[in-house]
């Protein structure tokens, strides 16, 4: 049988001569075509009959190179399938392949005893093991593990393979919650600053790192997770130095400013966290953090660079700090505590439970008081309504009197705001009216339906609330709730009063597409005892006896209280209905199918 030139080339070599016996798939020749070789191989055993090149000739494509007799009983086979011996050795023996794997092993926490053990020291867990325990098994795939600190102008290469792995950020793709929610809901972006490589610090590399995941998380509308930890921008990356001076052209803050509103972002925090690390934590929309983290806009050295003093690190946003003032949403013990938080979290975002229970509603009935003076447990109430253990709180020690917690309602996921008629009665003051515009906002942006439960008095007013800008403040309800695109339902527990009811509402009373009332409902255009105050101030003072004007005064609140109660003011259809309080999930569930109202086109979410 002839054996014939698979491509057009140029005869390198020749391994065998006439009268040879040959084995099947043992290489023949070599050709080379476009500075490639290509061996052809003997498509099956037999012996050299002929053979009509040489090296340095060129053939066609086809031409027969030589003729091959073959050994009886045995069969032609593929010469295309047949590889030269050498490539069949084991790949593990190849010195390229043992040299990335070598470099790989460099990157992982088991080459680096030393920097493990400091952070053991500190009671902490590594970077990689915080990813480890976030991701789903066998899901991580790593982006840029090979990059270096931009030093090599400074440092050998063998110094920066140990001491600057992955150029100290950590990025990749994951599954997160894949086996509750498919693995294609599970799917996120994530990047981990390693505090062990130059602190966690801001490097060239790793900003061209962060960029590319950025790239990649829009794309393809993967959620973000961040773990910010680290001291900032860092001035050792000398290789620039003839091309970059102020490096302000950086675009990875940009970058992941723009993904706000278009996938959900979540940072953490586990320890220090300054300067550019504590921008990109910011503009994430929930920030996770545990109990020993400091966040800040500058760290030490740039403080008393300003001239700004001496301080410790741990002076610097301590979490007492940070939480109260509202920059802290959800605050843990540890870095496992953390990890557990944040696939809590985005499983808010990655779809409904199937299964699911809940508390027996009829316990809802005696939870609002019958006095309506008497304060209650909202978080208590809160709880009972939901699914169980399904109440995740953000912000909690930030204005205290209004609610903003993510729950589920028969495993279906849910914004939540609410009043909480322990903290000025419910009134809504700034703080409060902030906090709740900005989730409303997290919650239209991410497509999760609203419930309001309504306990409000009315806005806060008086001198010292006006030198907060209430005036602003509280319009920002009005201003969100009308761009809202999904579903809103509310709920009026008790005090349903003036622009505070019309707020927690969505604006008025026809906007949300369901308003019911609990039996201890009250309605007015503002609070009652006010209203008998203001209005009826001249017949008041008209009456001599203390006494009597006290009486007289219980009366007309009574009368009002009448006019405004709940079955009165349904009977107006000023409301949809007034419900047993154990019936508020089915009407919650019936009002919030369907989906979206309208298009979603939210442009970010406020970072405040």
């Amino acid at each position: 049988m002839k054996v014939r030139a698979p491509l057009q080339g140029t005869i390198m070599s020749v391994s065998v001569a006439v009268g040879d016996s040959v084995a099947a798939g043992q290489e023949l020749l070599l050709i080379e075509a476009m500075k490639m070789q290509h061996p052809l191989c003997a498509p099956q055993a037999g012996r050299v009959l002929a053979l009509t090149t040489a090296p340095g000739r060129m053939v066609d494509k086809g031409q027969p190179l030589l003729e091959l007799q073959a050994q009886a009983d045995v069969a032609p086979t593929d010469t295309a399938a047949q590889a030269p011996a050498a490539a069949a050795a084991d790949a593990g023996s190849r010195p390229d392949l043992a040299e990335v794997e070598a470099r790989k092993f460099a990157t992982t926490d088991a080459a680096r005893p030393e920097a493990v053990a400091r952070q053991r020291a500190r009671g902490r867990r590594t970077a990689r093991e915080n990813l480890a325990d976030l991701c789903d098994a066998d899901s991580f795939v790593e982006y840029g593990a090979l990059a270096l600190a931009a030093q090599r102008s400074r440092r050998t290469l063998q110094e920066l393979i140990a001491q600057t792995p992955a150029d100290g950020l950590i990025t990749g793709t994951a599954r997160i919650n894949g086996d509750l929610f498919g693995e294609q809901a599970g799917r996120c972006a994530v990047l981990a600053y390693d505090y062990t490589v130059l602190a966690g610090t801001q490097g060239f590399q790793n900003h061209r790192k962060t960029d590319r995941m950025l790239q990649l998380a829009g794309e393809q509308g993967l959620p973000v997770v961040f773990f910010a930890e680290g001291g900032g921008g860092r001035p050792g990356d000398t290789d620039l130095d003839d091309v970059v001076v102020s490096g302000l052209e950086c675009g990875s803050f940009t970058a992941l400013a723009a993904l706000s509103g278009r996938v959900p972002l979540v940072g953490i925090n586990t320890g220090r966290c300054f300067a550019g690390n504590a921008a990109f934590l910011g503009c994430c929309d929930v920030i996770i953090a545990t109990a020993a983290s400091n966040l800040g806009m500058g760290g030490p050295a740039m403080i008393e660079g300003g001239g700004l003093g001496v301080v410790a690190p741990e002076e610097i946003g301590p979490v007492e700090v940070q939480q109260a003032n509202g920059v802290i949403d959800i605050l843990v013990e540890d870095d496992a505590a953390a990890v557990a938080a944040a696939r809590r979290y985005l499983g808010y975002f990655q779809g409904v439970l199937a299964d699911w229970d809940c508390a027996p509603q009829e316990s809802l009935r005696g939870l609002v008081p019958e006095n309506r003076q008497r304060a209650y447990d909202q978080r208590a109430l809160i709880r009972r309504l939901a699914d169980t253990d399904s109440v995740l709180e953000l912000r909690a020690a930030f204005a205290p009197g209004m609610i903003t917690a993510l729950i589920r309602i028969e495993g279906r996921p849910l914004g939540l705001i609410a009043n909480d008629p322990a903290h000025l009665a419910g009134a809504i003051d700034s703080a409060a009216a902030d906090k709740a515009a900005r989730f409303m906002q997290l919650c239209d942006a991410h497509g999760l339906p609203i419930l309001s439960l309504c306990d409000t008095p009315g806005i806060m007013v008086g001198p010292e609330a006006e030198t907060s800008g209430t005036v602003r403040h509280a319009a920002r309800l009005f201003v969100i709730a009308a761009s809202l695109s999904v579903p809103f339902a509310c709920v009026v527990l008790r005090k349903a009063y003036g622009l505070g009811a019309q707020a927690m509402a969505g604006g008025h009373f026809k906007a949300p597409r369901c308003i019911v009332s609990w039996p201890s409902g009250e309605f007015g255009p503002m609070g009652l005892e006010g209203a008998v105050r203001l209005g009826f101030r001249r017949e008041l003072a008209a009456i001599d006896d203390p006494a009597e004007r006290e009486r007289q005064f219980a009366r007309m609140v009574e009368q009002l209280y009448q006019r405004g109660k709940a079955l009165n003011v349904a009977s107006h259809f000023e409301i949809d209905d007034v419900i047993d309080p154990a019936q508020t999930r089915r009407w919650i569930s019936a009002a919030l199918e369907g989906g979206s109202s309208g298009p979603r086109g939210r442009p970010c979410i406020d970072p405040w």
